[in-house]
């Protein structure tokens, strides 16, 4: 079976290597019974790393003429994720690792949103990692940014103080690199054939999607999509590409990156990039911003549905956090993922405040095994010894089986899962002691004979917050929406690919 194949450009005084790694999870070839497109391990920790930079901030830390961006990092060891960080106004996301994580960095890959500065990397280094990747647009230090230091009017021209002071942080960083041990470059993978369409497609009618146009018949979806789609291409990339391809390549000249400049690995550096970043927004456009959000269900005791224990900002991050996950899925037909955030007493040292992650996860064989080793039918299929359910670990058991900190009883914990959480998977939340679930309830009730979705409507002591109307857009309407259906019959839409399925 072919492993994947994880393309490394290497920076000046560096050799250019292909390497071949087996995934630490179950090892699937996309091209094998049909399976849909998938994210490669190196893409999805890029694009995690990309959006945990636009992480909620309480206030707006990052001012216009700030020397410092914003950066966002992925800590993974033995392929899994066992950190989500993005710096904050005093601490960076590097030193937000060294904080959280210490000696347990060493042998760990970093995926970095943009380059790290010299103060984290020399930190990094030191703690054993085995290599940091970053994404070479404008670096931690911003070399687009200039603002006039102290002792001069705050109101005469800009000094070039802050450009200097990104130049000196570039040299540093080059010497670090080129002394250290673990590899320090740039990882990325052209996105697999036909990935793009099938993440437009699938995020178009997620459960999210599909619960706006049960509640509003006249609700045209494809246009609610393209429009939020095509907002968020045009934010992220200027973000994460830059303006002008010149004004790109003029950083990587400064960065010490001249080899990048080179054609054609300057264009497909970009190309490749500018398909994750529209992977990333098709997935975000899979939950609207149109008076939508996660709230807890209505009761006798509250009849208006009550906002949770993080905001809905955050709470939307995290769903999409979940989503990109799901695009790791080895389930032929369903992509689910699930995120588990701890939310402290006390603020954390990072720019997820009080949140800290437990772990995270998305459905497939057991880790180890071969993808052709298991049948791939659904419940269509006669023969129920060839169906896939008894085989496929869940995205909230993966989470759970890899979780990276205890679950204590004096904090809430919090699940963020793409897919109502099914009959098999209800007592193991429940049992380790999830005190709130942010999901879609699309399935909820829902016999499909193989798994089920009866259980989540009676789950007890636990916090069940749903995507649904926002309370004035409940009153506006005059109704409470759908929070619980019977069993029922799939309807056509619910047969597509992907989404509609049972796990």
């Amino acid at each position: 079976m072919e492993a994947e194949q994880e393309w490394i450009r290497a920076e000046p005084g560096q050799s250019t290597s292909r390497r071949e790694t087996r995934d630490s999870s179950s090892q699937t070839d996309s091209r094998l019974h049909g399976h849909g497109p998938r994210l490669s391990k190196v893409n999805l920790f890029t694009l995690l790393s990309l959006w945990m930079e636009l992480f909620p901030q309480e206030q707006q830390e990052e001012a216009e003429n700030s020397q410092i961006r914003r950066i966002g990092l992925v800590v993974v060891q033995g392929g899994k994720v066992v950190g989500l960080h993005c710096s904050e106004a005093e601490l960076h996301a590097g030193q937000v690792a060294i904080i959280q994580h210490g000696a347990g960095l060493a042998g760990c890959q970093l995926h970095f949103s943009r380059r790290p500065c010299a103060t984290c990397l020399k930190m990094i280094i030191n703690a054993g990692v085995s290599q940091v990747s970053f994404w070479p647009g404008d670096p931690e230090i911003s070399m687009l940014r200039s603002a006039p230091p102290k002792h001069t009017d705050p109101h005469g021209p800009a000094s070039p103080y802050m450009t200097e002071e990104a130049a000196l942080d570039a040299v540093a960083v080059e010497k670090l690199k080129s002394n250290s041990r673990p590899h320090i470059g740039v990882v990325l993978q052209p996105p697999a054939p036909g990935l793009l369409q099938f993440v437009k497609e699938t995020s178009q009618g997620s459960d999210f999607v599909e619960r706006m146009a049960d509640d509003d018949p006249e609700l045209n979806v494809e246009e609610l999509f393209d429009r939020e789609r095509l907002r968020n291409f045009r934010d992220f990339s200027e973000r994460f590409l830059g303006e002008t391809s010149q004004q790109h390549k003029q950083i990587l000249i400064r960065m010490g990156l001249e080899n990048f400049c080179v054609e054609p690995y300057f264009s497909s550096l970009r190309n490749n990039m500018t398909e994750l970043v529209e992977v990333l927004a098709a997935t975000a456009a899979g939950l609207p911003r149109q008076h939508y959000g996660f709230y807890r269900e209505p009761s006798a005791a509250s009849p208006t549905p009550q906002h949770g224990p993080v905001s809905q900002e955050v709470s939307r991050h995290c769903i999409i956090l979940a989503r990109l996950l799901a695009y790791r899925t080895e389930d032929p037909k369903v992509g689910v993922g699930a995120v588990i955030w701890a939310k402290g007493r006390s603020a954390g040292c990072c720019g997820t405040g009080r949140l800290f992650l437990v772990g995270c996860g998305y459905n497939a064989y057991p880790a180890g095994s071969k993808y052709a080793e298991y049948p791939q039918m659904d419940d269509k299929q006669e023969d129920r010894q060839r169906r896939k359910y008894r085989y496929i670990v869940h995205a909230e058991q993966n989470a759970l089986s890899f979780r990276v900190r205890d679950i204590k009883p004096d904090e809430d914990t919090v699940l963020f899962v793409t897919k109502c959480p099914c009959d098999e998977c209800v007592p193991l939340i429940s049992g380790a002691g999830v005190s709130h679930i942010y999901t879609s309830d699309q399935d909820r009730d829902k016999d499909k004979g193989d798994i089920s979705y009866l259980r989540f409507s009676g789950l007890k002591d636990i916090g069940k917050f749903i995507w649904q109307k926002t309370p004035s857009a409940h009153l506006t309407n005059g109704c409470v929406g759908k929070h619980s259906r019977p069993a029922e019959q799939e309807s056509p839409r619910n047969k597509k690919l992907c989404t509609r399925e049972a796990r």
